[in-house]
């Protein structure tokens, strides 16, 4: 078991560094003889195919939390983690029916001109300085920290800052081509992503195989995972009883079983695909039917996420737990690294490639998302009014640099402490904080004509401290067993309530409350979307895709139940 990186490793990065590379500036030569506005350079205005569109989205939402943070969540929880993936796919089939065809029929290009045209410029201007905080001090630095740590834990551990500047030039490079370029180059970083991640599953389970003396067979792997840690093929966590342990407490206040179901995994992934100027921005520039094409592709990609993300995780548990792993670096988080050391010269290139792949076309999204909000609903809106095409395309890229050196800095010694808690769970800490008020105001706001600007302003304030409440100071006024105890290194504990469960709280009370504040308002809003007949008709075709999608979806469900 090799740690570190050999030579052919490093070739076979270097092969992947090229051909991105180059493809990547081969996109950009021909975009900037073709294309001279700024939509085109922020969305690749009807450019984008429908493959490119779905690869991009899968490109762009995984990342190192994905590898690292989720197959840590494997290692802990088990299959049960799969279901942030299997039911983002019922997520995008949601979206690509109902959310996109509003988008394009008002011709929405950023989450703020949505907010601005439904509600009001107040609402707008809010949501855009709060999104262009999150992306650049929670999403950018949590991927580039993670990606960073597990390179440098595989590359030797004394190249922790090189990597992080690395990884940063590299994405630099690819976004400042705009979205045509990064789109393109997912398709790329895409393959590379699922080769190297089944790659890296395969080799997990003909390891567990070996070890367990029935070959070096993947499918006997498999049967061993499931024979050595059946508690890991659960989808439902069971809730707690008086006489439960510390770690199946854990476990359920992680995944609290069904009552995940009823709302916090709905609004984590609904808020994720469809109000998302990071996801959506990649369908907004194409017609309906090759947007929805897409993203029904993407769905049906997410299908194989658990197997590339999730199963190592519960590899490195069976290995770990019986002796065949060290003790992990980094706790459960290090499970993905610590799986990779099995892989022999070359392969473990082919999955550092892989890694790498998907923190750089994360971080590429990123920052294009950053730059388009920040340029189109920011900048020209309040500050140079008179910004013509080429200073807008510009702005952007001056933007794409601001973000990523402030990302880096603030990542530089780990100034907000995402490896204190992982970095998946930083994610959805401060994510879930919104998510309730954010989806709330989204939601209404396309299919409630009533929806009034002052119930969005409020439903996001509500949606905020709602959360801020369940989390943090309602475990103090309740004393049911809705509470769970949770003991922490120092010796101390607190009782909480599950995150999803909080979640699901937020929403309803601000709904709730939005509703109520609309009924105070006009009986129809002047500034409500209006629809037409036709507008979310499906052709035969992609009824087809859904359906073959939902019943896999069932089978896995019924499977592991």
């Amino acid at each position: 078991m090799n740690q570190n990186l050999a030579f052919a490793d490093y070739a076979v990065f270097i092969i992947y560094f090229i051909v991105v590379s180059f493809y990547g500036y081969s996109v950009y030569r021909k975009r900037k003889q073709d294309e001279h506005d700024a939509k085109a350079y922020f969305l690749a205005e009807g450019n984008l195919t429908w493959w490119a569109i779905g690869a991009s989205l899968i490109a762009s939402n995984i990342s190192a939390e994905q590898f690292i943070g989720m197959s840590g969540e494997g290692f802990f929880l088990g299959i049960a983690v799969a279901a942030y993936e299997w039911l983002a796919t019922v997520a995008l089939i949601i979206v690509a029916l109902w959310f996109i065809p509003v988008y394009l029929k008002n011709k929405i290009y950023t989450m703020p001109q949505f907010l601005k045209t439904r509600y009001n410029e107040s609402t707008a201007l809010i949501m855009a300085v709060f999104w262009l905080f999150l992306y650049v001090f929670v999403n950018l630095t949590s991927i580039l920290y993670l990606g960073a740590v597990a390179i440098n834990g595989l590359a030797g551990g004394e190249y922790l800052h090189v990597i992080m500047v690395g990884l940063a030039v590299f994405a630099l490079f690819i976004s400042l081509g705009g979205m045509k370029v990064v789109a393109y180059t997912d398709v790329i970083q895409v393959a590379v992503l699922i080769i190297g991640g089944l790659v890296t599953s395969y080799i997990a389970l003909t390891t567990v195989g070996q070890y367990f003396g029935v070959g070096e067979n993947a499918i006997a792997g498999f049967k061993v995972l499931m024979k050595e840690a059946p508690e890991h093929f659960k989808m439902i966590i069971p809730k707690p009883t008086a006489t439960s342990s510390q770690l199946e407490i854990d476990k359920y206040l992680t995944f609290p079983g069904l009552l995940s179901y009823a709302a916090g995994i709905w609004i984590i992934n609904l808020n994720y695909w469809g109000c998302n100027q990071y996801i959506t921005q990649r369908a907004l520039g194409a017609d309906l039917q090759t947007a929805r094409t897409g993203i029904l592709f993407a769905g049906m990609l997410k299908l194989l996420m658990p197997l590339i993300v999730m199963l190592p995780g519960i590899a490195a548990y069976v290995l770990y737990t019986n002796g065949h792993l060290p003790q992990l670096a980094g706790g459960k988080d290090g499970a993905y690294s610590a799986v990779l050391t099995f892989l022999p010269t070359g392969l473990k290139g082919l999955s550092v490639a892989a890694l790498t792949a998907a923190i750089v076309a994360s971080l590429a999204g990123k920052v294009n998302s950053i730059s388009t909000i920040y340029t189109l609903d920011v900048h020209k809106k309040y500050i140079q009014k008179e910004a013509g095409e080429k200073q807008q395309v510009n702005i952007g890229r001056l933007a794409v640099f601001a973000a990523m050196l402030l990302a880096v800095l603030f990542t530089w010694n780990d100034v907000l402490g995402i490896g204190g808690v992982g970095g998946f769970t930083y994610i959805q800490k401060y994510t879930g904080f919104i998510s309730p008020g954010v989806f709330a105001m989204f939601f209404l706001g396309m299919f409630w004509k009533r929806t009034t600007g002052t119930a969005a302003i409020v439903g996001v304030i509500l949606g905020f401290l709602l959360s801020v409440l369940f989390n943090e100071y309602a475990p103090a006024l309740f004393g049911n067993d809705t509470l769970l105890y949770t003991a922490y290194p120092n010796g101390k504990g607190a009782f909480e309530i599950p995150f999803h469960i909080c979640m699901g709280l937020s929403f309803l009370f601000t709904m709730i409350a939005m509703i109520l504040i609309s009924f105070a308002g006009p009986k129809v809003n002047p500034k409500a979307f209006e629809t037409e007949p036709g507008m979310f008709k499906v052709q035969p075709q992609t009824t087809v895709l859904m359906v073959i999608t939902l019943l896999i979806i069932v089978a896995l469900y019924v499977k592991f139940w």
